[in-house]
């Protein structure tokens, strides 16, 4: 699982509350392990982008947290360092 995160800061300006938040990202080293990190993180939360495959073969799902984080799921079954 590789795991990034960051925030906007007040001195670049005001901006979208629903932006002004922190966002993680998160990428699975298998599909398995994206099914579990998402479903296990994402209960009771908002759903903005279920878990799914897209036309390019990568899955991606977005959830945003009862704290209000945003967090971005990744899986790509072709980069094997994910």
């Amino acid at each position: 699982m590789f795991f990034t995160a960051n925030d906007i800061p007040e001195i670049m300006g005001k901006v979208n509350e629903d932006e002004n938040r922190s966002k993680i990202s998160i990428r699975a080293e298998s599909i398995e392990e994206a099914y579990e990190l998402f479903n296990g993180l994402s209960a009771g939360s908002q759903i903005e982008m279920p878990f799914a495959e897209n036309p390019d073969g990568t899955y991606f799902a977005i959830f945003r947290g009862k704290f209000g984080i945003e967090c971005m799921f990744k899986f790509d079954p072709n980069n094997k360092r994910q």
